[in-house]
């Protein structure tokens, strides 16, 4: 990545890598030159498949065992990455869970999980890769995959609501108290995309119709890792305290309930 305002990235860490949006975004990162820090929860023969692409890259690697929910373990292991990297430039906090579960039905130990994993979890990851940015003062990105629900609700997601609704306040939080230091913080949140969180793995997702999104499809995750991999560059120096959603222009669709309507009438006056 070439150097604008004194920051050229090496190395990121993308936490839940091991598939779907988190294995698109360290491909990408590969991709455009940087070595990548893998993690994985449950799934360690994709993060393996993720490093191999990867190295098939000619890009440096390094895998760990992430479980956000273990609040007090969650920095050793950035801290571990990032001493096997050499560093850490850019940091993609991605991992992340739903649970469905409607309010009034939620019990406190999934609310309690969901929360860790999401937003305790994230913060722990984030402050621990912001520590090694700014002790190695050269400046850094820190990127949180939160999702459309970090400003707009669902039926049955309140602790995933609640959870990413922090996150996106916590990002913009962090973008103010670490740009004296030349780090960057924004989010990127995501509609629906074709991954095997949404039940769609390896389908196409333009072959999938979805009458209440605009542009009439669900996302590819390589959709998002473009506009994480802006995130991280050079390029997005004067970037900070923003949320990208990435939707199809699921959001503006306001009261209109995007995600729900199973018809294309909305698009005509009459």
């Amino acid at each position: 990545m070439e150097d604008t305002v004194g920051f050229t990235p090496a190395t990121a860490i993308v936490t839940g890598s091991d598939s779907g949006i988190g294995r698109a975004i360290a491909v990408a990162l590969a991709r455009a030159g940087l070595d990548v820090g893998i993690t994985w929860h449950s799934d360690q023969q994709g993060a393996q498949d993720t490093a191999e692409e990867i190295r098939a890259l000619g890009r440096g690697t390094a895998i760990r065992q992430l479980d956000t929910t273990d609040i007090a373990g969650s920095a050793a292991v950035i801290d571990a990455l990032a001493d096997d990297l050499g560093g850490v430039d850019v940091f993609v906090n991605n991992a992340g869970t739903g649970d469905g579960v409607m309010f009034l039905d939620l019990d406190v130990d999934t609310w309690m999980r969901t929360l860790n994993t999401n937003l305790n979890g994230a913060f722990v990851c984030m402050q621990a890769a912001a520590r090694r940015m700014v002790l190695a003062g050269h400046g850094g990105r820190i990127i949180a995959v939160t999702s459309v629900h970090e400003s707009q609700p669902r039926v049955g997601a309140a602790a995933y609501d609640a959870s990413k609704h922090g996150l996106g306040g916590l990002v913009k939080t962090m973008a103010l108290e670490l740009a004296r230091f030349g780090i960057t913080a924004n989010s990127v949140a995501p509609g629906e995309i074709a991954t095997p969180m949404t039940g769609q793995t390896d389908q196409d997702p333009t072959a999938t119709d979805r009458p209440g999104i605009p542009l009439g499809r669900p996302g590819d995750a390589r959709e998002v890792a473009a506009v994480v991999v802006f995130l991280a560059s050079p390029a997005s120096s004067y970037v900070t305290g923003a949320s990208w959603a990435v939707d199809g222009g699921m959001l503006q669709m306001g009261p209109q309930a995007g995600s729900h309507i199973t018809a294309h009438e909305w698009r005509e006056t009459n």
